[in-house]
């Protein structure tokens, strides 16, 4: 089981912190946007279209990236800095 945990923008979206995903194994973050669609289905396509930030145990990772049970994933929305 993975958990996703979704922040600022998204945590309304999504109306809730959290959701947890039993994964097979050798699945990778792209598949898990599916079982993510299910819950949230405006979440699921924007994690497909690269509309968010996925972080992978604390880093940011691309959406081929394998994720193994008791992994953290974290969703954040774009978000631009400066001075």
């Amino acid at each position: 089981m993975v958990t996703v945990k979704y922040f600022a923008n998204l945590k309304q979206m999504a109306g809730k912190e959290e959701d947890q995903f039993d994964i097979n194994e050798g699945t990778t973050l792209e598949q898990l946007s599916d079982l993510i669609k299910q819950s949230v289905p405006q979440l699921g396509d924007m994690v497909r279209e690269k509309k968010v930030m996925i972080s992978l145990n604390y880093d940011v990772v691309p959406l081929d990236t394998v994720v193994k049970d008791g992994d953290e994933i974290a969703l954040l929305p774009p978000f631009s800095g400066g001075i």
